[in-house]
């Protein structure tokens, strides 16, 4: 069985863009891949983040991984920072990776094109880490949006050029992105993806918002004034992106949601994702609550870090020798 492999930072709230572009592919993949699934509690320090919120924040998003569907039997689940073997790698590859490669990631390039000051040098080498986390349990595939392939881009280079230096050690990752639904966009700014960091709350839908005020949220959403229900990303971004929605969260083609509103309005079609979108949030939140409630958490994530562990023990004691660490036989 191949290995996929994939982190999200514990900042902000999980979005409805989150869910379609990540965590409903991580559900289907879980029966075909060895999954690998990691909290990247380290990433989110790269920027202050208080402590409190980011422990809230930490739990939310593991239960709700679960709440989506993750089922722990098939996905090893755990916390970036209890695998403390992340850091001795990402270290190890971060002297082996070119300043100039770091200086072309997107990120720290908008940061520093607007002129932001107190950039961490975390915020700068935190790719390297990225592919640690990535290479430590030689992952076939890495579920990333179309934003994010760089990354696994910059892991490819770096393994392979580990590889020709000192042989054979990482397996070389693939980036996988999906065509329906990678990308969801805020409904106040369509050509904006949908954030945890939106700025208007009108434009993103958490999973843990208020169904009833997710549903105003769609009603509210920006179209346009052709008064056409087509899919086309690029005259019509609004309509693409509800359409995008109501096929990722009912299964049925954005083909066949086209055909079934000709001739109706932009009405109708918003009332249908609010409502698929309000019981989708309902029925998520009520299995929230529960594992909350149930405490179980503690046990899931102790025996995915165990695991992990294990593996990226073999991992860095292999790189170790190959460098030249290990002295003793």
């Amino acid at each position: 069985m191949q290995t996929m492999l994939s982190g999200i930072k514990p900042t902000g709230r999980l979005t409805l863009g989150n869910y379609i572009g990540a965590i409903r592919q991580f559900v289907e993949y879980q029966d075909e891949y060895e999954m690998y699934i990691f909290i990247a509690n380290l990433h989110a320090i790269t920027v202050a983040e208080d402590p409190a919120e980011l422990k809230r924040n930490t739990k939310d998003l593991i239960a709700l991984y679960l709440a989506c569907g993750l089922d722990p039997k098939k996905v090893t689940l755990f916390l970036q920072s209890d695998v403390h073997q992340h850091a001795e790698l990402g270290w190890i590859l971060t002297c082996h990776t070119y300043m100039g490669e770091l200086q072309r990631m997107t990120q720290y390039k908008d940061k520093t094109a607007k002129g932001e000051t107190g950039i961490t040098a975390g915020l700068f080498t935190y790719p390297c880490l990225m592919a640690a986390d990535i290479l430590m349990y030689d992952a076939d595939y890495v579920p990333v949006g179309v934003d994010q392939k760089q990354h696994v881009e910059l892991a490819r280079d770096i393994a392979e050029r580990f590889n020709n230096r000192y042989g054979e050690t990482f397996r070389i990752p693939q980036p996988l992105t999906s065509k329906v639904g990678a990308k969801i966009y805020s409904l106040q700014n369509p050509t904006k993806k949908m954030s945890k960091s939106e700025t208007n709350p009108k434009g993103t839908i958490d999973l843990l918002d208020d169904p009833a005020q997710a549903r105003n949220k769609i009603k509210s959403a920006v179209t346009d004034s052709l008064g056409i229900i087509q899919y086309d990303p690029i005259e019509q971004p609004g309509i693409s992106n509800l359409l995008t929605i109501l096929s990722s969260l009912n299964g049925e083609a954005i083909e066949s949601i086209v055909q079934r509103y000709q001739g109706k309005g932009y009405g109708e079609l918003k009332k249908e994702v609010g409502d698929v979108v309000y019981q989708f949030l309902s029925n998520l939140q009520e299995r929230y609550r529960a594992i909350m409630a149930s405490g179980q958490i503690d046990a899931i994530l102790k025996e995915g870090s165990e695991k992990a562990s294990w593996i990226a023990e073999k991992k860095i004691r292999k790189v170790k020798k190959k460098i030249g660490f290990q002295i003793v036989k």
